[in-house]
């Protein structure tokens, strides 16, 4: 079927291509406004460079997921690019004190949603003997010590902590910690995603 015209001939577009069109402009406008290169915004997306530049030219259609990861990389909501912006969320999130960290069994979080904010902060406990592996992603970690000791590796090198002691490491490297005592370690962590 063919497709309406205007009164000068030329067919009208269907809104969507319009949106479509507008999307790789918008993420070339936004990421020139943050001074961020596209190696940059590919590695604070999880989105490789070349698809980025290939939004940017109008050469391909980010999927839903591309998308979203783009925008959650620009500070945006998916509705920026399609024209259905929602107001904006509150500048300060509060949270309850010491809420279950789900995906992160043995801590409870101190900080607003994980993605929304470049830090979060958690409070983790080990029971003896107890160890967890870190997750590799660019940005920082400080962990205090607040009872009992805790074992940290970053790398091949092992720091023990004991209460009142802290430890400062880029997050971007293989890192774990451990309880080696023979009681409960409960330490307070703030990590900051570059």
């Amino acid at each position: 079927m063919p497709r309406p015209r205007t009164a000068e001939g030329a067919p009208d577009r269907p809104g969507w291509e319009a949106v479509v069109e507008s999307i790789g402009p918008e993420v070339r406008v936004l990421r020139d406004r943050r001074e961020l290169s596209l190696q940059q915004l590919a590695q604070r997306a999880d989105v490789s460079a070349a698809a980025i530049h290939k939004v940017e030219r109008g050469d391909m259609v980010p999927t839903v997921t591309t998308l979203l990861k783009i925008a959650g990389a620009l500070g945006v909501s998916i509705g920026h690019f399609l024209g259905t912006e929602l107001p904006d969320p509150p500048k300060a999130v509060r949270s309850r004190a010491l809420q279950a960290e789900p995906s992160a069994p043995g801590s409870t979080s101190l900080s607003g949603p994980r993605g929304r904010f470049r830090s979060t902060g958690a409070v983790s406990r080990l029971a003896p003997g107890d160890a967890r592996r870190g997750r590799r992603a660019p940005g920082e970690a400080l962990v205090v010590v607040v009872h009992g000791s805790l074992a940290v590796r970053v790398r091949a090198q092992e720091h023990t902590l004991v209460a009142g002691e802290s430890l400062h490491f880029p997050t971007d490297v293989e890192h774990r910690w451990s309880n080696p005592g023979p009681g409960l370690a409960q330490a307070v962590w703030f990590t900051v995603a570059d």
